[in-house]
């Protein structure tokens, strides 16, 4: 026969047990976009009283990191100190949401954004926290992440990539060039690409963060012309300096929307989405398309 449960039971309970405890939660909102996104990889979390916040496992093959989830930038103990230096993996921006019209910015925003670009603030301020990724790719060194670059043959051209991209990269570049057999404008792209850069060991200009580049999960796919249209924004904005966000979306060199969708149906995201917009750039982020599902 079941014994009743006192007061004393129930608080005991409550204060051992984490599926009573944290609203009846066993892990944070949001793990299990990375479990989906990251199948072969192990999470485990549990809640640490003392810091007051998730402990994050990670288990990649042999290897094993310790995060604290610190609402999604899941950074290390050491950090904590600096949580505020980092962005969120998941909830700093909407990825699904189109790019902003620039006629719709307010004069705060834009003179935020004058703000957020300027070389003091990209040198010193928040960043993308680059920990978990470093423990998905083995890029903590470059020694390290060069031991899983690999070439690939992508639209035509051979490609330095991390090993994690293969099977995302072969079906883009399968799906694109059955396309390109019965759509013109896709087959005009493809034909018009001069260049498609892969891995290169670099911090982003301006900054103290690694490239996306540098762990081998970004391309850059250039065309032989942009025909007299912008493509990045920290080159438009050399051109000019005040005014370089308001350029039109018209104004833009992009790829065709087929293939923009063939991308982020394959884990991608394209940096045309981004208000400091990168629009020969795609990034492998596979949270952030099932976050935005």
């Amino acid at each position: 026969m079941l014994k009743k449960l006192t007061f004393a039971s129930i608080i005991f309970l409550i204060a051992v047990n984490p599926l009573f405890s944290h609203g009846h939660k066993k892990d944070p909102d949001g793990l299990n976009i990375f479990r989906k996104s990251y199948p072969d990889l192990i999470f485990n979390s549990e809640y640490d009283s003392s810091i007051n916040d998730w402990k994050i496992t990670l288990v990649n093959n042999q290897k094993t990191y310790i995060f604290y989830w610190n609402n999604g930038s899941m950074i290390p103990l050491e950090e904590l100190p600096n949580k505020e230096n980092y962005w969120t993996l998941l909830y700093h921006y909407d990825y699904k949401k189109p790019p902003r019209d620039p006629s719709t910015f307010s004069d705060k925003e834009i003179e935020n954004l004058r703000k957020f670009t300027s070389t003091e603030n990209r040198k010193n301020g928040a960043g993308t926290p680059m920990f978990f990724f470093d423990a998905v790719y083995d890029s903590n060194t470059r020694s390290d992440l060069e031991k899983h670059i690999i070439k690939v043959n992508f639209l035509g051209f051979t490609v330095n990539v991390h090993e994690r991209l293969i099977t995302p990269l072969a079906k883009v570049d399968a799906r694109i060039q059955q396309l390109a057999q019965t759509d013109s404008e896709v087959m005009n792209f493809v034909k018009s690409i001069n260049k498609n850069e892969g891995y290169y060991w670099r911090i982003i200009a301006g900054t103290k963060r690694k490239s996306f580049h540098s762990l081998g999960i970004a391309l850059d796919i250039q065309p032989k012309s942009y025909n007299g249209k912008e493509v990045f924004w920290s080159w438009t904005k050399d051109k000019n300096p005040e005014n370089w966000m308001l350029t039109r979306i018209s104004a833009r060199w992009m790829p065709p929307k087929a293939v923009i969708d063939i991308f982020e149906e394959e884990g991608f995201i394209w940096g045309g989405k981004w208000t400091i917009w990168d629009n020969m750039h795609f990034e492998y982020h596979p949270e952030l398309i099932n976050f935005s599902l």
